[in-house]
């Protein structure tokens, strides 16, 4: 390397630096650990430690996710009864099982209650307002909790290696996100992030599965094979985002997801561990006998559509 090359790589590391040293200065206790490696979280109430995993196969893992299912259902009510205000974040590459542990928590949970927000790209207007205001107009009304299928830590990720945001505000992200958080916490709102690790290995028989799956093509984009191109750059642009956003206010969980079955249940149980909740189950109701009116009378179908009768059962 020249010395103009290596005077322009100081300045830039300098200028980094400089914008480093501003976000350290904030009043939030960052902590860039690696939760690979055995990251300590403080516990919150209700969190337990489990020391030795469940080995599952299939008839297990039915079995939990039925269970931890119905308790989700309780939270629900919990949730509902209590005027709580919970929002989840999921990240993490693509073909991680995001969607897929997603779909097993709302499977039988009230649409009212427990929502999904999964925002495309910014529009025109959206890209002249303030960062976070599209993802706050989502934000949990009391007795709602909201699942964010991506988030606002899109620029820290996608849009950081991809290049869809400038070196400006991609450290203003950094700087502001903190703040944002901690603000949602202090109105109220329930705050819990994951992010879903997976190996390069898995995700690219995750993708070549997607490929061969005509039902599963549309899961695939260009976007995403791009993206596995620049596999060493998500991972930096990860551990970045970790060092200045996993914070003791608001840290981020780490759901290992090379088992897509282990990853769902997991995650569940521990969403479950971070709200203490209560059953409000009703007891059973008796169905009153039903009254029946003998002066209607049905009108002859001939007057009705009906869908054909492909099917029937035997």
């Amino acid at each position: 390397m020249g010395k103009k090359d290596k005077h322009k790589s100081g300045k830039k590391n300098k200028k980094n630096q400089n914008r480093i040293s501003e976000l350290q200065q904030s009043e939030y206790n960052h902590q860039s650990s690696n939760h690979r490696e055995g990251h300590e979280t403080e516990l919150k109430p209700g969190m337990e430690k489990v020391y030795e995993p469940i080995k599952i196969n299939d008839k297990i893992y039915e079995k939990e996710l039925i269970r931890l299912q119905v308790e989700l259902v309780k939270l629900q009510e919990w949730i509902k009864y209590k005027n709580l205000k919970v929002a989840i974040i999921f990240e993490g590459r693509d073909a991680a099982g995001k969607g897929g542990t997603i779909k097993r928590i709302i499977e039988n949970l009230n649409p009212r209650i427990c929502r999904i927000v999964a925002l495309g790209i910014p529009t025109e207007k959206e890209k002249t307002q303030w960062y976070f205001q599209r993802y706050a107009a989502h934000l949990p009304s009391a007795g709602e909790m909201v699942i964010f299928d991506r988030s606002w830590y899109n620029r820290a990720t996608v849009e950081r290696v991809m290049g869809f945001c400038t070196e400006d505000e991609y450290w203003e992200f950094l700087r502001s996100c903190p703040r944002f958080e901690a603000m949602l916490i202090r109105s109220g709102i329930i705050l819990i992030k994951y992010w879903f690790s997976v190996s390069d290995k898995e995700q690219e028989k995750r993708f070549q599965d997607r490929i061969d799956d005509p039902t599963k093509r549309w899961k695939i984009s260009q976007m995403d094979l791009k993206s596995r191109e620049k596999w060493t750059e998500y991972s930096k642009a990860k551990d970045e985002m970790f060092a200045y956003t996993d914070t003791k206010l608001s840290p981020w969980f780490v759901v290992e997801a090379d088992s897509k079955k282990a990853a769902r249940l997991n995650c569940i149980h521990h969403l479950l561990t971070m709200i203490p909740y209560e059953d409000l189950t009703p007891e059973p109701i008796i169905l009153p006998p039903k009254k029946i009116d003998k002066g209607y009378v049905r009108p002859p179908k001939t007057e009705q559509s009906f869908v054909p009768a492909v099917y029937e059962t035997e």
